[in-house]
């Protein structure tokens, strides 16, 4: 059922929140963001008096929990964000409000929907009209396009993006397998603050003015011709990130044959991290600078059962022993770590049946999925300057599912 949620906070760090608020929707099994607002700020309404001034927003979700339980969740994220309801309107650290879900109209003492005043406030109707223009409120007849344009906006106004801290300034990147996923959250993340980023995708693209070399992992010499290529296109490299990796879950792959997917993530994601990162390697130790990070699992070591858990725990811990040692290989001019994602919601996570969503939950100490932006967030930490004494570790990120 598609829903929409209304975001406000006028306490604290009021984007971090909202931005965290977001997030932390995303990662919830058995509900999907499909989109999010702008943040917008505006005035208190109806506030006591010294009340600050809000950030606003609306989301638009997809789940099949009852709206009950829905609400529940939203007031157990509330809570998760240091939100205590005292009098009615006053300062929030969070504020998350179900203002429609589909068409249903309810009335009960729990909930009321659609929310009694929606139509009357702009700082809930712009940003959902961004979003959810075509959107018709059940009881009323009109979009919600129709209802922001008969209230007073007042001077609600789009909040202004803050810069990224310029943590990786004047540090430039090869991201392999960064057209989607993980390699494009830690290539835009780079990005973000301050470096120079090399994307990789198997296939060549047009259009764009990103820097883009296409090259296929499979094949050794088209390996090596990256290497060169992302090397003298920026002058040097500085940050090495070998996140490319073949797709053996989703798509026509997941019918291979067991022998298959193995060549498959051999080739890909074993044989090419190596190659790549010994021939870079080299290079940024004869310049005496350089960070590599590899990509692992954070089940390597312990195992997981099936097919696809033989295959990872074969390839992803044979990634994790060879950056150890070309930790010690590359050591002290290069640092070399390996990041090992846990439940991460992927192309397939986001497809996964109800029966792995509940598995993510008991799994994961955390009770969600991790994001894409979990892992650019360690991969940035982990190639700034902040990890300066830090190599030949393996960093899992995974809500705890794995603490040895």
């Amino acid at each position: 059922m598609l829903s929409y949620i209304a975001l406000g906070s006028n306490l604290g760090d009021r984007r971090a929140t909202l931005a965290a608020a977001v997030r932390r929707l995303r990662a919830e099994p058995g509900l999907r963001v499909v989109a999010a607002s702008q943040f917008y700020e505006t005035a208190p309404v109806n506030c006591p008096p010294g009340s600050g001034v809000f950030l606003n927003a609306a989301a638009a979700v997809e789940t099949e929990r009852p709206p009950e339980d829905l609400l529940r969740l939203l007031l157990a994220i509330e809570r998760e964000f240091g939100r205590v309801r005292s009098e009615p309107n006053s300062p929030r650290t969070l504020d998350l409000d179900l203002i429609l879900y589909g068409d249903r109209v309810v009335h009960t003492p729990e909930l009321t929907l659609p929310h009694p005043r929606m139509h009357e406030r702009a700082f809930v109707l712009v940003p959902l009209a961004e979003i959810a223009a075509d959107a018709v409120h059940p009881t009323l007849g009109k979009t919600v396009a129709e209802l922001a344009a008969a209230v007073p906006q007042g001077d609600i106004r789009p909040a202004p993006e803050p810069a990224a801290p310029q943590t990786l300034a004047g540090l430039r990147a090869l991201v392999t397998g960064s057209t989607s996923g993980i390699g494009a959250a830690v290539a835009t993340a780079f990005e973000a603050h301050g470096a120079a980023v090399i994307r990789h995708g198997r296939r060549a693209r047009t259009g764009g003015s990103e820097r883009f070399v296409p090259a296929d992992l499979r094949d050794p010499a088209q390996v090596d011709r990256l290497a060169d290529a992302a090397w003298d296109a920026l002058g040097g490299l500085d940050v090495l990130v070998c996140n490319a990796g073949a797709d053996t879950l989703t798509g026509d792959a997941a019918k291979w044959s067991f022998d298959e997917k193995l060549e498959a993530l051999l080739a890909v994601d074993l044989k090419a991290t190596m190659r790549l990162s010994r021939d870079l390697g080299r290079r940024m130790k004869a310049r005496d600078r350089g960070c590599i990070l590899t990509v692992g699992w954070d089940q390597a070591e312990t195992g997981m059962e099936g097919d696809s858990g033989e295959l990872f725990a074969a390839v992803k811990g044979a990634i994790t022993g060879f950056t150890r040692s070309l930790s010690l290989s590359l050591a002290p001019a290069v640092r070399v770590n390996c990041l090992a994602p846990g439940w991460i919601r992927t192309a397939w996570g986001e497809t996964a049946s109800a029966v792995w969503q509940e598995r993510v939950r008991e799994e994961t100490p955390l009770g969600m999925w991790g994001l894409a932006d979990d892992i650019a967030a360690a991969a940035v930490f982990l190639a700034g300057p902040s990890a300066r004494f830090v190599t030949g570790q393996t960093v899992r990120v995974n809500g705890g599912a794995v603490r040895a």
